[in-house]
């Protein structure tokens, strides 16, 4: 019997119908020589440290560092679903003549189903399945290019030595710090990913906490109803921020310009000195350019415009791509790369074929043969999977969230196989006295992909209008008339505070601000966390309380400020440091470094940072602040406001004690809903007509609590 083990029930349906299995039993379904089971998610774990000795069961500062000589796995305890579901697995496995390993086609979903096979004491021969699409095309065509086990070990290796370094300094470094200055009130959470990122959040606050405004002037001019601005000279720190954000490379570049104006009468002679001199023009140069469409999807630009749009959180996006996955019209989610493999070309005219709601927009392409552009098709920037695209598979019965996700999804695929946007630039420059002036404008000559994201009028009306701004009266070279010369007062803008989409970006890049999308792939190597784990590293921060949300904006805590400026090992906190770690482990994947090398060098950097706390002789402590009370103090700042609205009220006849009571249950009550699942741990809490359950009930969470 082939024993198939998938990550979940309705994936498992999916396999077992394309195979022939339809008889279901309890735990798998079983058919045509084959047994297709499946787990729900993580059913083992690493083990905890009381596991090892009963001396790491009990907190205390002469048991760290915590470093097992070889580490473990163990079934998750406490649930009976899970512990029940792994015994029926079990069983299947050790009767079993081959394995199919089913589960998802990544890091994470290799690790999943190793364990289990580990835990199970499987000793037959394992195939893959490799698929990136839930279609009955794609998992036929897996099935008949199933792949050896061995092809998967590095990226198995890779799994299990993130995992593995994560218990290390997460177990150890928590221990750590909340003994040491957590007053033994809250658990300080110390984590390799999750530290950084709060760092990313409080550092910024700092900066825009310190910033200090600084006065300066633009000279600008009015000639022809153009507004020109004088040229300004580049200081050094400006020419090296430009160098940094370029990468290092450095830019031999002319600095023509004034000095900056440093004060208001310093302007002021210059507007005397011009305004009753000519304006004369010196050049006129037009510049026919090409805009290309923008990239197809990766897990996080696509949360990234999500939050933008729709002020979606990183997670909620994840579990809606993940719903169009496992709805079979969206591809494989968890994806770091915005290319298509070449094999995906011929598949490109029937995928645009099903996108049936978008016919008016696919029209133009049919019949012709599509454009294969290296910005869309490339091999060398594709791994294990490619960008998200649609699957041709008509999307129906989707939700309006899921359904605005799989639009942009949709229209970014359309929109590639579209003619460039053909754009005009005309830069006019002018001088008066030896001062120069500049206007630059842009017109749209053919529209292109644009076209195909048309369809938000607020954001086609606003683009209309800056073009209609952007466009240039005609000028002449040496044509020259009066002007109105004018000196604006300007104030330095600090920094902004993050929001998810902004943050999802630092951490891609490791704290990097980078705009060009060549250099930023270039950066993903370092990036901290992996796309599939930083939504739930920031849901992570909003649990802990170490950060809130005000509108889209980030903010830090007291206690998430505070935790930060007490870690003085950089090695906990720099983003830039945990992406070398990140980029070890990819290169672990990749097999040109050893798994070993970097769980020796892990074990060394956790011994260093508990000597280094544990020499500290200061008296540092940190303030804890708890959520429930922080949320409240929030709630109370607001509802004033809302009550001064309403008439006023004689206090005789202010609300009575029984319905004070019934609404303060209601309030605790409804308070459940988003709370993480206190049953598996992996879902949230959500509010039914009779019960509150958890979001996992579909993957066999058993969780219920009568309303």
């Amino acid at each position: 019997m082939i024993v198939c083990i998938a990550e979940k029930p309705l994936v498992a349906q999916d396999i077992a119908k394309v195979l022939g299995a339809h008889t279901k039993k309890e735990g798998y379904i079983e058919g045509n020589g084959y047994q297709v089971t499946w787990t729900f998610g993580h059913l083992c774990t690493l083990k905890e440290p009381h596991d090892y000795t009963p001396n790491w069961k009990s907190w205390s500062l002469s048991s760290l560092p915590m470093i097992p000589p070889r580490f473990g796995i163990k079934v998750k305890e406490h649930n009976p679903s899970i512990e029940k579901q792994f015994h029926i697995i079990e069983q299947l496995m050790q009767n079993a003549d081959e394995i199919i390993n089913c589960g998802d086609a990544g890091q994470e979903g290799e690790l999943i189903q190793r364990w289990v096979m580990q835990k199970a004491g499987a000793r037959c021969p394992v195939k893959r399945l490799w698929i990136s699409s839930l279609t009955e095309e794609a998992i036929r065509d897996g099935f008949a290019k199933l792949k050896d086990q061995a092809d998967f070990q590095s990226l198995y290796e890779a799994g299990l030595s993130r995992a593995i370094g994560d218990w290390l300094l997460g177990m150890n470094a928590t221990r750590l710090y909340t003994i040491k200055y957590g007053q033994n009130k809250q658990v300080l959470s110390i984590g390799r990913v999750q530290t950084p990122t709060l760092a990313l959040i409080v550092n910024r606050q700092l900066e825009i906490a310190n910033f200090q405004p600084k006065q300066y002037w633009e000279l600008k001019t009015n000639y022809r109803d153009t507004t020109f601005s004088a040229l300004i000279r580049k200081s050094d720190e400006e020419i090296a921020a430009e160098e940094e954000k370029n990468g290092g490379k450095k830019k031999i570049i002319e600095n023509p310009g004034i000095d900056p104006i440093a004060n208001r009468e310093e302007g002021e002679a210059l507007v005397e000195r011009i305004k009753d001199l000519p304006f004369v023009v010196t050049s006129v140069s037009k510049k026919d350019g090409r805009e290309f469409a923008p990239r197809l999807f990766d897990l996080t630009s696509l949360q990234v415009e999500c939050n933008k749009k729709f002020a979606y959180s990183a997670d909620e996006t994840l579990k809606l791509i993940q719903s169009l996955y496992e709805k079979k019209v969206a591809t494989y989610p968890r994806v770091d790369t915005t290319f298509l493999s070449d094999d995906i070309y011929p598949k490109c005219p029937g995928i645009l074929k099903g996108l049936r709601d978008y016919e008016v927009l696919t029209a133009p392409l049919n019949g012709s043969t599509l454009p294969k552009s290296k910005k869309v098709f490339d091999n060398s920037k594709v791994t294990d999977h490619h960008a998200i695209i649609p699957t041709g598979v008509y999307a129906q019965n989707l939700t309006d969230m899921e359904r605005r996700v799989y639009d942009l999804i949709a229209r970014r695929f359309i929109a590639v196989f579209y003619p460039d946007c053909k754009i005009s630039t005309t830069t006019v420059m002018g001088e008066v006295d030896k001062i120069e002036f500049k206007v630059s404008g842009k017109q749209i000559l053919e529209p292109g992909w644009r076209v195909v994201f048309a369809k938000d009028v607020k954001e086609t009306t606003e683009e209309k209008e800056e073009e209609d701004e952007n466009v240039l009266p005609v000028f002449v070279k040496g044509e020259s008339g009066p002007h109105v010369p004018d000196l604006n007062e300007k104030w330095t803008q600090p920094p902004r505070p993050y929001t998810e989409a902004t943050l999802l970006r630092a951490m891609e890049t490791a704290g990097k601000l980078v705009d060009n999308d060549e250099l930023r792939d270039a950066l993903k190597e370092n990036g901290i966390g992996r796309p599939s784990t930083r939504a739930a590293i920031i849901e992570t921060l909003f649990k802990r309380n170490y950060i809130r949300k005000e509108r889209k904006n980030l903010i830090a805590t007291p206690t998430g400020v505070e935790l930060v400026q007490l870690i003085h090992e950089e090695l906990l906190k720099s983003a830039e440091l945990t992406g070398i770690w990140e980029k070890k482990l990819r290169e672990i994947e990749r097999k040109t470094y050893d798994a070993r090398q970097f769980l020796e060098e892990l074990k060394q950097m956790v011994s260093e940072i508990v000597m280094s706390v544990l020499s500290d002789n200061t008296n540092r402590r940190i303030t804890i602040q708890d959520a429930v009370a922080a949320q409240a103090e929030e709630k109370a700042k607001k509802e004033p406001k809302k009550r001064e609205r309403k008439p006023s009220v004689p206090k005789e006849k202010k609300p009575k004690a029984t319905p004070a009571a019934t609404s303060l249950t209601t309030a605790n009550a409804d308070s459940l809903v988003g709370r993480p699942c206190p049953l598996c741990g992996k879902g949230t809490i959500i509010k039914g007509k009779t019960a509150y359950g958890c979001s996992e009930w579909k993957n066999g969470c058993t969780y219920r609590k009568a309303l």
